[in-house]
């Protein structure tokens, strides 16, 4: 195995997933914000589930996302 080919093709990855997830979170608590489904939250619980085809295990985060 090429483990720096590995790295680079894993970081891209990882790095499009953060992207879009940041941007589709954003946007979405924007609309919840103004519809004022989110009013007075100070977080939101968050959890991100990643699936690799060919591995035996499910890859979870979780975390805070903090709004206030």
């Amino acid at each position: 195995m090429d483990e720096e080919r590995f790295n680079l093709s894993l970081r891209k990855i990882l790095k499009q997933f953060g992207v879009t997830a940041q941007r589709e979170i954003e946007k979405a608590v924007d609309a919840a914000r103004s519809s004022g489904a989110l009013a007075g939250r100070d977080a939101l619980q968050a959890r991100a589930t990643m699936v690799v085809d060919g591995l035996p295990a499910e890859i979870v985060v979780e975390g805070r996302i903090e709004l206030n």
